[in-house]
């Protein structure tokens, strides 16, 4: 099978796909949700082909997000602008109606038959805060483990000093500091 174009309709929670070969025969269409699961689910239906580009309409405004994530994942991709996809929806339709499939094989049919269309790259700022929010996210995860093996630590050690002198509930803190430390360091 020849290369197909898979044009994308996107929105801020779905996007639109339609997959056509070089005779605009439509070979696969679906709508997504732009979250991990949906974008996962996107991506694996535009892989079922091997040669691909994907044509994402406004990759500098709404279709952004979509856009920097398959360059990411090491596809192809093209800008479609807006204007030339109405175009197309008007002419292949005879009245201009908007329809998310509509509009994702209008971006699909420009792609296809407009040379020079601009090839998204990789965004360096949102490399960047992608990164940025990947570490966050690690952080997150160790403070909320931290604080539950403390709070593991402190329900099991309180039984056992209740009605303990004071010499003995020193002696469970300075434990409980060290296990602490201990545990901070990852030698639990």
């Amino acid at each position: 099978m020849g290369q197909v174009i898979i044009g994308v309709d996107p929105h801020k929670r779905s996007a639109t796909i339609e997959v056509i070969d070089q005779r605009e025969r439509v070979l696969h269409k679906g709508r997504f949700g732009t979250d991990t699961d949906g974008y996962q689910a996107m991506l694996a239906a535009g892989r079922e082909h091997t040669d691909r580009i994907w044509a994402v309409e406004g990759c500098s405004g709404i279709g952004r997000h979509v856009a920097q994530r398959l360059v990411a994942d090491g596809e192809t991709v093209l800008d479609v602008p807006a204007k030339l996809s109405a175009r197309a929806r008007v002419f292949s339709t005879g009245q201009g109606r908007k329809t998310d499939p509509v509009d994702a094989h209008s971006v699909a049919v420009v792609a296809l038959r407009t040379p020079d269309l601009r090839q998204v790259i990789v965004d360096d700022t949102t490399v960047a805060l992608r990164l940025l929010v990947d570490r966050r996210d690690q952080l997150g995860r160790a403070r909320t483990e931290i604080v539950s093996r403390l709070h593991h630590l402190l329900c099991t050690s309180s039984s056992q000093v209740k009605g303990a002198g004071q010499g003995m509930r020193n002696l469970r803190a300075t434990w409980l500091r060290s296990a602490l430390r201990r545990s901070c360091r990852g030698d639990a």
